[in-house]
């Protein structure tokens, strides 16, 4: 049994249900043959991997969804070892280089080399390409970056990139440049709703009439983010929709803090924020809800 997130994630541009021009203008790309690199950039939660996944689905068929998890090894200048893993098939392989820390820049160099030195799977003349699909590329560092631009142009003829990130502010320009550059907007409370319609309709579960209504809480909170409407969808009307405990956790520390200004306050917030940190919660996320709430 799995999550309906994840059990009803479209495979194809044809399972899309929203920004379909966008989709049509992939598929365009696709049936042209001329694939070049791709930087897929968008909010969390917008839909970037699932076009991805449809994106390959339309290269290479049926064969791009049969996955398997592989380990890599790689050897840092001070000769000692390193593992990173990737996610791929006999088509593709997706990795996340900012997993390495310090030796991103390595992990790159290296990964793209194997996959470009190893033998193609050729499908046909235009899809003897494999392709690198690489996540978080704007947490790189410079240099990681500054490698990826040189791999890109040297390996060009064997494989192909696709980038994916949330904002192109921290990517430079050299990569920008080289890369059809697509954005994801976020879906739309209509959107939305269209979505959760339809799946709770498959599954014979009858959609509370409130969510339809763009003022309620779960839709001004899913913000854009289909996962979060899923994952805390609620079956009844009269079920409660329940906060994570961090949210609850930042909030009454933003209230903290606007109550009383002092240095003993401070501590006490710095306090708080280090244990959200320590519990692996993104420090951008911490201050972007922390403001909101403040």
């Amino acid at each position: 049994m799995s999550l309906w997130c994840d059990k009803y994630q479209p495979k194809t541009f044809n399972e899309l249900h929203y920004q379909l021009e966008q989709a049509a203008l992939l598929q365009a790309v696709v049936a042209d043959g001329d694939f070049p690199h791709f930087l897929i950039y968008g909010p969390s939660g917008s839909g970037k991997k699932t076009r991805i996944k449809c994106l390959l689905h339309d290269l290479y068929g049926d064969g791009a969804q049969s996955l398997r998890i592989e380990n890599h090894v790689y050897e840092t200048p001070s000769r000692r070892k390193g593992e990173i893993t990737t996610i791929g098939s006999n088509y593709h392989v997706q990795v996340n280089p900012s997993d390495a820390g310090i030796y991103d820049r390595i992990v790159i160099q290296e990964l793209i080399k194997t996959i470009a030195q190893t033998k193609e799977i050729n499908i046909n003349e235009q899809r003897s390409f494999k392709v690198i699909v690489i996540i978080e590329v704007d947490k790189l560092a410079r240099d990681a970056q500054r490698a990826l631009r040189r791999t890109m142009e040297k390996y060009i003829s064997s494989c192909r990139i696709i980038l994916c990130c949330n904002s192109t502010s921290r990517v430079i320009p050299a990569i920008r440049s080289r890369c059809l550059a697509i954005r994801i907007a976020a879906p739309t409370i209509d959107e939305i709703n269209g979505v959760l319609q339809k799946v709770t309709n498959f599954e014979g579960i009858q959609l509370p009439i409130d969510l339809a209504n763009p003022n309620i809480s779960f839709s001004k909170r899913a913000n854009g983010k289909l996962n979060f409407a899923f994952l805390r969808l609620p079956l009844t009307t009269d079920q409660q929709i329940l906060e994570p405990d961090w949210e609850v956790y930042l909030r009454d520390t933003a209230r903290m803090v606007g109550e009383e200004q002092t240095p003993q306050r401070i501590l006490q917030a710095r306090e708080r924020l280090y244990e959200l940190v320590a519990h692996c919660i993104p420090a951008e996320i911490i201050f972007k809800v922390y403001w909101k709430n403040y």
